[in-house]
């Protein structure tokens, strides 16, 4: 007979481990091994867990306590940060924790089930240093100790057949005498204008703080709306800005920059980022180029290797949609949806919009789908809109690929709806030593409830350590 019990179940790693091993493999050992024996078996046999397994850089451990087993990923987190204070970035060893309370299957001293499963999912969501639980945990925890909680909504984990709603655990901030801690959420942005060469005026914003890092513009950017409470685009943002000073601008035809402009291409767009970066004075800075701010970014690298110390990409392609059409059909699809563009995309109805949203975030909430198809009446005219959307059909930046010499790293969506995972596939293939991660997941824009938010802003922040 099955033995079956209700648990609390924490799952541990070690974030970018593979990277410090290949790095130090005697010495990551040796570092583990004392993590292990000083901080994370103690304060598990603390708080009344059983460690049920080690595997590799991760350990399995079982609690009777839900509230015990958070209490103990706290405090591993809390020391572990101690712990890593002075080292440098590239040598940190930081953990990422998943807590679930679930039925488990006991066998001898191990255990299994979804009860399991679904804590190593959550693990795997968790930020470096950082603690996800399921809504089990939450209801429990809550107000029993001082940690809050805030809800990335329902999340669908591999081979669990329901969306398990998600929580990350908000550990307590800095001690006082180091100052209330950093968000860059309450910062007001402010808005200032430069112009291009050509004449036309262009938006840009700095947000944050820490060293710089620019991000292209792109289609259907708007500065203000960006930044405004229930974008889809805000949480991404403020989690670079975290770090980073951001700097970010609409390009021409788009957003606060002028609309009624006579050149739209490549070529404009790399000027306006040209122009940007020497209005602010920045010399050298990370680029981050969203869809298709990625064929921007890389003609700028190409043409300004000394600027630009890293250029990351996500949701990128090197051929817009009319250069890899393979047959007469699919090339008219693009021409009708460039037609609809021009005929609908003003309208107050938002159903002609509601056919790129649905491509664009096709796992988006209802409020989200409604703030994404107003935003897209507001980033742009009609006319405007047709004229981007043509113009970045035709973008073809193959060549230029073997030309990048900056370290590069490229993301992607695996079941991305708009821009599929083989176009990522082809740019970093392309670009010599470039970097690829795939992430799970359908949307072109990292969702706030997406798991895809945390583990980018994490590759990120462990591709600029190095």
């Amino acid at each position: 007979m099955v033995a079956r019990r209700l648990a609390a179940i924490l799952a541990a790693d070690v974030a970018g481990y593979s990277r410090l091993m290949s790095a130090d493999e005697a010495g990551t050992l040796s570092a583990l091994q004392a993590h292990r024996s000083e901080v994370v078996n103690p304060a598990i046999a603390r708080h009344g867990g059983r460690v049920v397994k080690l595997m590799g850089d991760g350990v399995l451990a079982e609690f009777g306590s839900v509230v015990e087993a958070v209490a103990c990923a706290a405090e591993v987190q809390r020391e572990m940060a101690a712990r890593n204070d002075g080292i440098a970035d590239d040598r940190r060893m930081l953990f990422r924790i998943g807590v679930h309370l679930g039925d488990i299957i006991t066998d001898s001293d191990d255990i299994y089930g979804d009860g399991v499963n679904i804590a190593a999912r959550l693990e795997a969501l968790a930020e470096t240093g950082g603690i996800r639980v399921s809504r089990q945990v939450q209801e429990l925890v809550e107000g029993k100790l001082a940690l809050a909680f805030r809800a990335l909504g329902p999340q669908t984990l591999k081979n669990i057949p329901k969306p398990v709603e998600v929580f990350t655990v908000e550990l307590d901030g800095p001690p006082a005498d180091q100052g209330a801690p950093f968000d860059p959420m309450q910062i007001k942005q402010e808005v200032k204008y430069c112009r291009a060469p050509d004449g036309v005026r262009i938006a840009y914003s700095q947000v944050g703080r820490g060293p710089p890092m620019v991000k292209t513009a792109n289609w259907m950017n708007h500065l203000e709306d960006d930044w405004q409470t229930g974008s889809v685009f805000r949480h991404f943002y403020a989690g670079l800005a975290r770090d980073h000073t951001l700097i970010r601008y609409d390009a021409r035809g788009n957003g606060l920059s002028d609309w009624d402009v006579e050149e739209v291409s490549l070529e404009a767009w790399v000027s306006d980022l040209e122009t940007v970066v020497d209005a602010v004075g920045v010399k050298r800075f990370p680029l981050l180029g969203l869809s298709q701010g990625g064929a921007i970014s890389i003609a700028y690298a190409v043409r300004h290797p000394e600027r630009v110390s890293h250029l990351i990409i996500l949701g990128g392609f090197a051929r817009g949609r009319m250069v890899r059409a393979k047959s007469d059909a699919e090339r008219e699809k693009v021409k009708a949806m460039e037609t609809l563009i021009r005929v609908g995309w003003g309208e107050d109805n938002p159903a002609f919009r509601q056919i790129f949203a649905s491509q664009l975030i096709p796992d988006a909430t209802k409020e989200q789908l409604d703030w994404f198809n107003e935003m897209q009446r507001r980033t742009a005219s009609p006319a405007c809109a047709a004229r981007y959307f043509a113009t970045v059909s035709e973008f073809d930046v193959t060549a230029l690929l073997p030309k990048v010499t900056v370290p590069t790293l490229v993301m992607h969506a695996r079941e991305e709806v708009a821009q599929p995972v083989e176009l990522g596939r082809e740019l970093a293939a392309g670009i010599p030593g470039a970097k690829f991660v795939a992430f799970p997941g359908r949307n072109h824009i990292p969702l706030e409830q997406d798991s895809t938010t945390a583990r980018a802003l994490e590759e990120i922040g462990l591709f600029l350590s190095k």
